[in-house]
Order: C-alpha cells, then sequence, then structure tokens
C-alpha cells in the first residue's frame, strides 16, 4: 500500500553539488523535455530515474551564484510555461576574487536579484549570505569576507528580499589540499564568541531593514545565542513554505539525507545535479565540492 507521502507531489533540487543555473541550464531543459531525469547517487553510485513532468513537480529549486545566463535564456519564462513552479536559493557574498574568482561582479549579481524580485514573489527567493570566511594573508591581521555586507542587504531590503541565510565555513579535506598551493594564505576558525558576535551585529543590522537572520547547519551555534535572539534555523528546501506559495501539497517530512545532526532544516526533496558530471566553474576556494581547475568553454554541454 502507497504512503500518502508517496503520492504527494515532488521537489526538484537543482543542485546543491553544482551550479546548474550558470552552466548546465541546457542540459536541465534537455532532461526536462524528456520527462526524467538519470540521477548517480554520489555515495553508492546507484542510478535511479526522476520524473520530471509538471504534474509530478511541485517546484523546481534553483541554488546559484549567478543567474546571469539563467536570466539571458529567457530560462525563468520558459520553465513557467511549462507549469513549474519556481524558488531560488541565490549565494551573494562580498565581492572577492581570491575566494570566488569566477563569480560575475556584485553590481551584476545584485541586478539580478532585482531581476528575479521584479519577476517572483519576493518569497520565493532565499539570499544566502554564505559562508562567512575568516582568513589570514601574509603578514596581514586575520580579515573576513563580510566587507560587502552592508551594501546586499540594504539592495536586497529594497528589492523586497525578507530573510538573510548564513553560515561559517566548514573545513573539509578538499579545502586543505587546495590550500597548499597558495603561499601565505590560511583560513582561521573564528571562536565561539566570534561567531556569536558576528551573527548578533548581522541580526542588529538586518532588523532595522525589517529582514530576518537564519543559519544554514550551525546546530551549536544556535545553541550557543542568548534566548533573546531573533536567529532561527533555516530550511533551505522549505516546502510548507512552497505550499504557501504555489498551493498544492507535498510532503512536510525532514530530508533524513542532509546534515540533520549538524542542524539542518531542509525538508524532502530530489537533488539532480552530479559532482562528477557537473563541475562547477566557480572555483571558489571554499567549496566543498571538486571544483574543475580548468576554466569554462564557452559552450559546454553533457
Amino acid at each position: 500500500m502507497l504512503s500518502k507521502d508517496t503520492l504527494k507531489q515532488t521537489v526538484i533540487s537543482a543542485s546543491r553539488r553544482t551550479d546548474i543555473p550558470a552552466f548546465y541550464m541546457d542540459w536541465f531543459m534537455a532532461q526536462l523535455e524528456k520527462g526524467v531525469f538519470e540521477i548517480t547517487n554520489p555515495y553508492n553510485q546507484r542510478v535511479s530515474l526522476v520524473a520530471a513532468a509538471p504534474d509530478i513537480v511541485h517546484t523546481i529549486v534553483l541554488w546559484s551564484k549567478n543567474f546571469g545566463p539563467f536570466i539571458k535564456g529567457g530560462f525563468d519564462k520558459k520553465l513557467k510555461a511549462k507549469g513549474f513552479n519556481l524558488f531560488f536559493n541565490f549565494t551573494i557574498n562580498s565581492e572577492n576574487p581570491a575566494m570566488e574568482p569566477r563569480v560575475p561582479p556584485l553590481r551584476e549579481r545584485l541586478g539580478q536579484l532585482e531581476y528575479l524580485s521584479n519577476h517572483f514573489d519576493p518569497r520565493s527567493i532565499n539570499w544566502r549570505f554564505d559562508p562567512i570566511c575568516f582568513y589570514k594573508r601574509g603578514n596581514k591581521g586575520i580579515e573576513n569576507n563580510a566587507h560587502d555586507f552592508q551594501t546586499i542587504y540594504s539592495k536586497a531590503a529594497g528589492f523586497g528580499i525578507k530573510m538573510c541565510i548564513t553560515s561559517f565555513m566548514a573545513s573539509y579535506p578538499k579545502i586543505t589540499k587546495r590550500l597548499a598551493a597558495i603561499p601565505d594564505f590560511s583560513f582561521i576558525e573564528p571562536s565561539m564568541i566570534e561567531k556569536i558576535k558576528m551573527l548578533q551585529k548581522m541580526e542588529k543590522l538586518l532588523i532595522e531593514k525589517k529582514m530576518k537572520l537564519f543559519t544554514c547547519c550551525e546546530k551549536e551555534l544556535l545553541k550557543a545565542l542568548p534566548g533573546t535572539t531573533t536567529i532561527k534555523k533555516n530550511a533551505c528546501i522549505p516546502n510548507d513554505l512552497l505550499m504557501e506559495i504555489y498551493g498544492g501539497d507535498i510532503s512536510l517530512q525532514t530530508d533524513k539525507g542532509q546534515r540533520i545532526k549538524n542542524g539542518c532544516g531542509c525538508m524532502v526533496s530530489i537533488d539532480i545535479g552530479s559532482y562528477r558530471l557537473h563541475p562547477c566553474y566557480h572555483n571558489c576556494l571554499f567549496c566543498y565540492a571538486n571544483p574543475s581547475s580548468h576554466k569554462k568553454p564557452a559552450h559546454r554541454k553533457t
């Protein structure tokens, strides 16, 4: 007998593993035309088929640092014409070529945010300022990548965005290996007190703009915050909000495949990206994935 959740519509996440809106929309649209995605589990290599018809998929959640190609290609209009609801996880960090060498200038990314907020319900856009990084270069003191935070939140608030999601950089072996080739540079792990001070400062600034601050996978940090805080755990795949915006019926269960122990609040979805087949060309220094060491070809398809 099928469970109630089996009969519900699904949510497609596109994707935590790469940047599909920036690099792989042609592939994505081709799979939609076929009505199915063939997905390989990155841990056990099992292949599964994910149905992708509009009557089966409730919402497509798009993750990106650069929605420029997505907007220029008119993919928002094409997806809406096919009957898909859209939700956007848009990471906009401070301009920092050392950290994010291949993302567009900040003014372009803010222009993309303005476009999306003008064409979609602002509730369907999560602004991610993520991750917060502390680092040291040469003989300089400890720095962080929050220098453009005020510019970004001021613009985002003006566009009607109500949420900012953040976290602090987590160290992974791939990051350590990557840094070995960069002289006189190291990431610094801030103390719990320093993290709390940073979040409280951000919280205060955002409240003035009637925005709320949420954390992504920061369970211990949330516990350490004072009881008066307005900062809460986020669900970057928020199925309850998707139903509030678009109606319909989707599962509200927690996604057990995510970092629940670390405080992930995401609800169930199906991620259709691939680390291997869809390398991300942003080459971000702090990335937990496996960025390509080569520049993106002019016209890359898979």
